[in-house]
């Protein structure tokens, strides 16, 4: 399966816009007055996933260069 240059920008798009999410409700989870640790963790658990998710990806943009 071979993804255009475009579909890759399109992957890494939407990851970032649920990476963005995430870190918004984890600034919500975190300012409230009695967080919950084990949903904080799982979120940024779940944040950390979709940050090498989006470096797996941008490093598809970058082409093979033969030695």
């Amino acid at each position: 399966m071979t993804e255009s240059p475009s579909d890759i920008a399109e992957i890494i798009a939407e990851l970032q816009l649920q990476h963005r999410d995430l870190d918004d409700a984890i600034h919500r989870l975190a300012d409230s007055p009695a967080p919950d640790q084990l949903q904080l963790t799982r979120l940024k658990k779940r944040k950390l996933r979709l940050k090498d998710q989006i470096t797996y990806w941008e490093s598809k943009l970058i082409p093979d260069l033969d030695a």
